[in-house]
């Protein structure tokens, strides 16, 4: 799992960025560069929104979100807040040392620098919780075996894991809506990104989305249940994935 590595402060414009806005109140650009589309821009303080600003899947995984959660790649901690708000226990893990100062300043109660797959990263959390596609963490459709081992090994006892998604396919079909899949050399939601802020370029790397039928099947297939909640209105959704 390379994408998931402790940051080292010269290699994470985001944090950079996250760190800029928390002492400042402003940002210059967070540009995402990726061979597969044109450059793009992440507002900033989307990072550091609150619960009435995020979207309807966001606010309905923070509710259904239950017992000892695990907020994963926490950023700025917006989700994380918004849960201690409503008065849940969360534990916000990031890769990114300046994500993490960024969050203990803002009053993260529980935050670690921690890699979710790390052999020593070990716990029983009642809910996984995935946001703004965490689970693109995993790079690749062939390691989402890999992260489904590693989530039961931290689920306690009827634990859920929720993952919001989107289906990318919308960027690839023709004019008659037609689609085929077999036309990409690997899975069509594996893309490959690179952030750059101010001077400070990232490395690239592997991200993935997971449409929810390739999802429940392959969690069906190593152990899981996967349940649709709720669809947005640009192929994204959000799932719950229980042991089956």
């Amino acid at each position: 799992m390379k994408n998931q590595t402790i940051s080292d402060a010269s290699d994470d414009p985001m944090g950079a960025a996250i760190v800029d806005y928390h002492r400042t109140g402003s940002a210059d650009q967070l540009i995402v560069m990726s061979s597969d589309f044109d450059d793009d821009e992440i507002p900033v303080s989307e990072l550091f929104r609150s619960f009435d600003a995020m979207s309807p899947i966001e606010q309905t995984a923070l509710r259904y979100a239950k017992g000892k959660i695990l907020d994963v790649g926490a950023g700025a901690g917006c989700h994380s807040l918004a849960l201690q708000d409503m008065g849940k226990t969360v534990t916000s893990i990031d890769i990114s040392p300046l994500s993490v100062e960024v969050m203990v300043a803002r009053g993260v109660k529980d935050v670690r620098i921690q890699d979710f797959f790390a052999d020593g990263f070990c716990g029983q959390y009642d809910t996984i919780l995935m946001l703004m596609n965490g689970i693109g963490i995993i790079g690749t459709l062939a390691n989402l075996p890999i992260f489904l081992a590693k989530a039961d090994q931290l689920l306690a006892p009827g634990g859920q894991i929720l993952v919001d998604s989107s289906d990318l396919r919308y960027l690839y079909e023709d004019d008659n809506g037609g689609f085929d899949p077999t036309d990409f050399p690997h899975y069509y939601g594996e893309v490959d990104f690179r952030m750059r802020y101010r001077d400070i370029i990232g490395s690239t790397f592997r991200w993935v989305y997971i449409d929810y039928n390739t999802l429940s099947a392959a969690a069906a297939a190593h152990g899981f249940k996967a349940e649709l909640i709720q669809e947005g209105a640009h192929y994204d959704y959000l799932a719950r994935l229980t042991r089956a």
